[in-house]
Order: structure tokens, then sequence, then C-alpha cells
């Protein structure tokens, strides 16, 4: 009897200590908040990153940022194309009016030419007094005419025809003006300046648009 009663101890004594190491074993591996997780590992070639290290992509910042890109890109291409078109536009205004300063300079250099020649004539020992004198009238004709073409282009001006530049070739008068077309009232105006400066009539009056 006491024989068995030792080998029962025995065996109670290994069957507590299985228990206690099974369970010290089990509240290692859980303990208080569950089985631990490895979140770094990898499936199927693909590593897991832990929660802390996600970040969440915001499919329409991406769409955005395209948009915004693509914008970006048309609005750049719209200021080159406006560039260009203001390029444009500069460098036509700028040859028309090259076309007026040049046109005047050279009528001015025509009559101051012309006025040198009649000049000629009249400090010439060798020439009459009768073509002195008709070389002094001369000049005093192309000084009127001069004046007269100055204060018709001057009064275009101040009436809104800021380009303009007027030939006269005998009783013709031409008269060109920086625009792209004429209203019927602003031809009158035109006309009505220039018959009355240069003296001649409206049928003589030949307007042109540059």
């Amino acid at each position: 009897m006491k024989i068995l009663k030792k080998n029962q101890l025995a065996i109670l004594v290994i069957a507590l200590m299985l228990i206690t190491a099974g369970y010290l074993n089990y509240d290692m591996s859980y303990g208080e908040e569950g089985p631990a997780v490895d979140t770094s590992s990898e499936v199927e070639g693909y590593k897991i990153a832990e929660l802390g290290d996600a970040e969440l992509v915001n499919a329409n910042v991406t769409q955005n940022t395209v948009s915004e890109n693509t914008n970006e890109t048309n609005i750049e291409n719209t200021v080159v194309q406006s560039s260009e078109n203001n390029e444009v536009s500069k460098t036509t205004s700028a040859e028309v009016d090259d076309y007026f300063e040049t046109s005047k300079l050279e009528r001015n250099v025509m009559y101051s030419q012309m006025i040198e020649r009649y000049q000629e004539i009249i400090d010439s020992s060798s020439q009459i007094t009768e073509q002195k004198t008709i070389a002094q009238q001369e000049i005093n004709k192309i000084n009127e005419l001069q004046n007269a073409i100055m204060i018709a282009e001057n009064l275009l001006t101040t009436k809104g025809f800021t380009q303009s530049v007027i030939f006269v070739n005998g009783e013709s008068v031409s008269v060109i003006i920086g625009k792209e077309e004429l209203k019927q009232e602003e031809i009158a105006q035109v006309q009505n300046i220039v018959s009355r400066e240069l003296n001649t009539s409206i049928e003589n009056i030949h307007i042109s648009l540059k």
C-alpha cells in the first residue's frame, strides 16, 4: 500500500509539473493581448509593411495631380502661343510705324533736294533774273505745300488717324491711313481736312489703307 501511494504521488507531481509548464508556455506565447503576429511577413514575394508604416494613396490626388500638370502644360502652351501672337502683332505694328515714318522722311528729303536745286539757280551768277525769280517762286510753293501737309497730318492725328502720310503729285493727292477699314463718316473727315488744308477738291483726293 505504501508503494502504491508513492507511485501515485510521483505521477501526480509529474502531471502538475507538465500542467504548470504548459500554462507558462501558453502565457508567454499569447500574453494578455492575444497571439503575436509578424506584420512584416512576406506573401508571394511581396513584403507587407507594418501598419504604422502604411500610407494611403488617394486616387483622386493622383488624378488631380495629372489634371493640374495637364492644366499647367495647357496654360504654358497658351502663354507661349499668346506670346507668339503678341510678338507677331508687335512686329506688324512696328512695320506699319516704320512705313509711315520712312515715307514721311523720304518725302521731306525729296522736297529738300528740290529746294536745294532751285537755290543753286538763285545763287548762280550765270542764271538770268527771270529764272531766279521762277526758282524762288517754286521754293515758296514747296515750303507752303510742306506746311499744309504737316498741318493736315497733325489734324488727322487729332481726329484719331494716328498713322497717316500725304503725297502730292500735281493736282492728285494721295492719303494713306494706317487702319484696316474706314467708316463713311471717317472718310468724309479725311477728305474735308485734306481738301481744306491743301486747297484741293475732294475729287482729287485718293484715300488708301495700310
